[in-house]
């Protein structure tokens, strides 16, 4: 192998998720091996500079097996001899200096300062933040197609947002962090988006929906998500065709701001799961109405706001009975906050 300059993951590898760490590992330890060498040389590629140790003299790949499987770097060689990256040992490549360094990246982001830091410890040299900045530039590019990737048919959609405190001019302040998943006809869930926006106003909401659609999703036949002000504007604006599932997490959660006593919690609690769990929109109704009336003298603010909001609930009963447990809260979009928050 005489030129490497392939530091570029495949288009299809945007997609895959977890699947392209292998790849993603060889484009990290390629660039440093490269940095490390022009170190070593005390020159650029084409550089002419009288301080200059030696001469590149293109790569030699060299495969290592990894409980990832097996990964083939491009190890620089130097035309006089005598060089050999501290990024790859000679012979069996650390495995736990790798994965201890990709976790570490992953934990931490792709902050060149932080990068920095970790690559520096894997290759025993250091580093520029100029030469980090272009090696993680890749892991971004990779971000950016993910984020930008067209999107097809989205049969159920769930939008929901969380606080991260990022830094702004100097100042530490909460940001939110607007996220959407989808189900597809073929019942495969995505991630279709995440934006991190100074509040969940409106006009941000409107902005993440808008791009959304921009990116090719169509075919909505459901909008899950919590009864956020700037969100529902957002959504009649940009969605307002599409049938709305209020949260019924969020529903039963609401609900007991309105319980004026604690002994009535678990009876109260118990009505609207009742409500929830009905075959049928015409059961939960009759229900609905029960409750109303029962809690109209003990508890006439609950009985009210009964009235006002279950039934934003019951858009479920629209649709089949063998998918409603899937999309009657965004309870699966929890999971992705966890993780978010995980490496937050």
């Amino acid at each position: 192998m005489t030129h490497q300059n392939d530091y570029t993951f495949a288009n299809e590898l945007v997609e895959k998720g977890l699947e392209a760490v292998p790849e993603m590992m060889r484009v990290l330890i390629n660039q440093a091996m490269q940095v490390e060498r022009s170190k070593y040389l005390q020159a650029e590629e084409y550089e002419r500079t009288e301080d200059r140790k030696g001469h590149a003299n293109g790569y030699k790949p060299k495969t290592v097996r990894t409980r990832m499987g097996e990964i083939t770097f491009a190890v620089p060689q130097v035309r006089e001899g005598g060089f050999y990256p501290s990024a790859l040992e000679k012979g069996l490549r650390s495995e736990r200096a790798l994965l201890i360094t990709l976790a570490e990246m992953y934990v931490q982001g792709v902050s060149t300062r932080k990068v920095k830091a970790i690559t520096e410890q894997l290759c025993g040299v250091e580093i520029s933040a100029m030469q980090v900045s272009r090696a993680t530039a890749q892991l971004d590019e990779v971000l950016q197609e993910w984020r930008e990737r067209p999107l097809g048919e989205i049969t159920y959609l769930y939008v929901d947002a969380r606080y991260e405190k990022v830094r702004e001019a100097g100042q530490v302040r909460d940001a939110a962090v607007l996220v959407a998943s989808g189900i597809t006809p073929a019942g495969e869930r995505q991630v279709l988006g995440v934006s991190v926006s100074l509040s969940e106003h409106e006009t941000h909401w409107k902005t993440f929906l808008k791009g959304l659609k921009d990116r090719g999703m169509n075919g909505v036949k459901l909008v899950t998500s919590d009864d956020h002000l700037g969100l529902g504007a957002a959504r009649r604006a940009v969605l307002g065709s599409v049938p709305w599932q209020r949260c019924q997490f969020h529903l039963q959660q609401n609900a007991g701001a309105y319980v004026p006593k604690q002994a009535m919690r678990y009876e109260v609690a118990a009505d609207i799961r009742s409500m929830f769990n009905a075959p049928d929109r015409k059961t939960a109704e009759e229900f609905l109405q029960a409750a109303i009336q029962k809690y109209a003298v003990t508890a006439p603010r609950l009985s009210a706001w009964l009235e006002e909001n279950l039934s934003e609930g019951f858009t479920v009963f629209d649709f089949p009975l063998e998918h409603r447990r899937s999309i009657r809260t965004t309870n699966s979009l929890e999971r992705i906050n966890k993780e978010i928050k995980r490496r937050t």
